[in-house]
């Protein structure tokens, strides 16, 4: 479903608002977090160009300006969104604040020769000499843990990039099983940052805050949460405020949020403005709710367990929401 905004699904949703949550939002105000071991500063929310796609280039463009003036400084990328044309927005969007943000992209490349060559046109879209992260994006198979990690294979170019200074952290992302994330930790113990799926309905399948989360908190990762609605498909039984709340109640750093209207990115921004932790009792009554409609239908970017036959359905796209 299309996400809804925040005022519009405060009554369909039971939640109560203040006079002060309908008030227009004001730039400032969104609490900070350490990233982990990186000590940068980065806004608890940030913004993502993975649904940049469902708008045109100037929306996009408008989406992104909104959120930077609103005091967001996390800016969420990847080479392969829109062909590369998110990351041409952010680099026209962003460039004369280039000093102002932390500025993330990624690579599916899997080879060291296809991840460099992927750095080089990341670097000319952003009009940029550097990245504050560069990631290793939607690692999904054991296979590719193996790829990645194979003579020629990707993590060289994550470590070259490093050492270069083109980009100042690295670490990887991906949504499709725990336990590939579990095997890209185990791997390697160097990653500065981490990305993953987490929302109430994740505990109750192939959960990533269950399995991969504690580990990422024990090494000190810089961690990133994305999809706190699910997509959308929470939000018919839950509260786009419910759902970020939680997320970020969550031992994470920031949370990514893919927007397609200013209003959107405005919405998530008062939430933050706003934000005060659910403690594990909220969480856990929130999480009974949202497991009603769990599992790899509503979590359609997870391999499929329930099937016993057939290719598994997921969701290549990375699309924070």
């Amino acid at each position: 479903m299309r996400r809804r905004t925040f005022l519009s699904t405060s009554a369909a949703m039971g939640v109560p608002l203040s006079g002060a949550v309908a008030a227009p939002v004001k730039p400032g105000d969104i609490p900070k977090r350490t990233f982990g071991k990186t000590g940068a500063q980065v806004t608890i929310i940030g913004q993502a160009g993975g649904r940049f796609p469902m708008t045109t280039y100037e929306e996009a463009k408008a989406i992104t300006l909104r959120a930077y003036e609103l005091g967001v400084t996390y800016f969420d990328c990847a080479r392969i969104y829109w062909n590369g044309r998110s990351e041409e927005v952010y680099g026209d969007a962003l460039q004369p604040f280039r000093k102002h943000i932390f500025l993330t992209t990624k690579s599916p490349q899997r080879t060291r020769q296809g991840a460099e060559a992927d750095l080089e046109k990341s670097l000319r879209a952003l009009k940029t000499d550097y990245l504050d992260l560069w990631q290793i994006h939607q690692v999904g198979e054991m296979e590719e843990v193996e790829q990645i990690f194979a003579p020629g294979g990707a993590i060289e170019a994550f470590e070259a990039a490093k050492k270069a200074g083109k980009c100042r952290f690295m670490g990887f992302t991906g949504h499709r099983n725990p336990h590939v994330h579990l095997a890209m930790l185990k791997k390697y113990d160097k990653y500065d940052t981490i990305l993953m799926p987490l929302n109430p309905a994740d505990p109750s399948y192939l959960s990533f805050e269950e399995l991969v989360l504690p580990v990422a908190v024990k090494r000190g990762m810089g961690i990133q949460a994305m999809k706190s609605t699910a997509n959308g498909g929470l939000l018919p039984n839950l509260h786009v405020r419910e759902c970020i709340t939680y997320t970020l109640s969550l031992p994470v750093h920031c949370l990514a949020v893919g927007c397609t209207t200013v209003g959107q990115i405005e919405d998530d921004v008062r939430i933050a403005q706003q934000f005060k932790p659910m403690n594990a009792e909220e969480r856990a009554t929130l999480a009974r709710r949202a497991s009603r409609g769990a599992g790899p239908r509503l979590e359609n970017w997870k391999v499929d367990n329930t099937q016993k036959s057939g290719v598994p359905r997921h969701n290549d796209g990375e699309m924070p929401v």
